[in-house]
């Protein structure tokens, strides 16, 4: 099977350049404006698969949402391949944890979908979703209805669908959050194996760090709300790799001491509020 080429492998594809985000906040009748990331810079580069970690509720999944288009956001400059992007478009495409499959449709038909709508022919559209089909080892299953598939088989039909498309980017947020530990694995394998038959570039958010370090090229720390970047780890190990590996290890360790510091320093601030709330309501 033959996957469209990368260009220039190896260049900086994605460019995200002191990018800021507010929310709005309202609590107790006051509208507040919410810091979830501050100047955040970071860049990757064609081919590389990174992976994005911190604590709980930082922002992880808001920056794919501004990546994908799909957030607006407050400053700072996103750019692919040379030219910043304002909203989602066929460069870019983005998997959630939640499937977001069509139920009345077939699995070839999720996975022509989008080429339906970007008016790719009846036979060609067939040919490069059966293509894909056959790469998430589901080819006995295009004719399936969604309701008939596991969850595990369900993720891999939306991976399906998102790499038939072509996509320069594919992100993928908590993909496999949902799955039992077993299927996770399973496709924890499968998509480097994917990753290294299309060598796409791939963004994927997760919160769990041997996932994070078992997959990526590059892991990416950010810190607690607002989002900074706390640290980057190089993960340069060969593929397949061993969950025993001491490296790998050794690095799974070494972010897990940095999230921690996170969530120690915020459960100290939380803390220190809380006392300050009871020295005001007993003053």
């Amino acid at each position: 099977m033959a996957y469209p080429a990368v260009q220039s492998a190896g260049d900086t594809i994605l460019e995200i350049d002191k990018l800021r985000k507010t929310h709005v906040s309202h609590s107790h009748g006051n509208k507040e404006q919410l810091t979830v990331i501050d100047e955040v810079s970071f860049g990757v580069k064609e081919g590389e698969f990174v992976t994005i970690i911190g604590p709980s509720g930082c922002g992880k999944s808001t920056l794919l949402n501004i990546v994908a288009g799909l957030e607006p956001y407050d400053s700072g400059d996103i750019v692919v391949r040379g030219h910043r992007i304002g909203a989602a478009g066929p460069d870019i495409v983005i998997v959630f944890q939640e499937d977001s499959l069509f139920p009345w449709l077939t699995v070839q038909g999720n996975v022509e979908f989008g080429l339906k709508e970007k008016g790719v022919s009846k036979a060609e559209r067939k040919r490069i979703a059966s293509e894909y089909i056959e790469l998430v080892d589901l080819e006995h299953f295009a004719d399936a209805r969604i309701h008939q598939l596991s969850g595990g088989m369900k993720q891999r039909v939306a991976i399906a669908r998102a790499l038939a498309m072509n996509p320069r980017i594919l992100l993928m947020d908590e993909p496999f959050g949902a799955l039992d530990a077993r299927t996770r694995q399973i496709l924890q394998n499968e998509i480097q194996k994917i990753h290294e038959k299309t060598k796409k570039t791939i963004l994927f958010v997760t919160h769990d760090v041997r996932e994070a370090v078992s997959l990526g090229d590059r892991v990416i720390v950010f810190t607690h709300r607002p989002a900074h970047i706390k640290q980057q780890y190089i993960v340069d190990l060969p593929r397949p790799r061993d969950s025993e590996d001491p490296a790998l290890i050794g690095i799974i360790n070494s972010i897990m001491r940095e999230i921690k510091e996170e969530t120690s320093s915020v459960d100290g601030e939380s803390q220190k509020e809380r006392g300050r709330d009871r020295v005001e309501l007993t003053a």
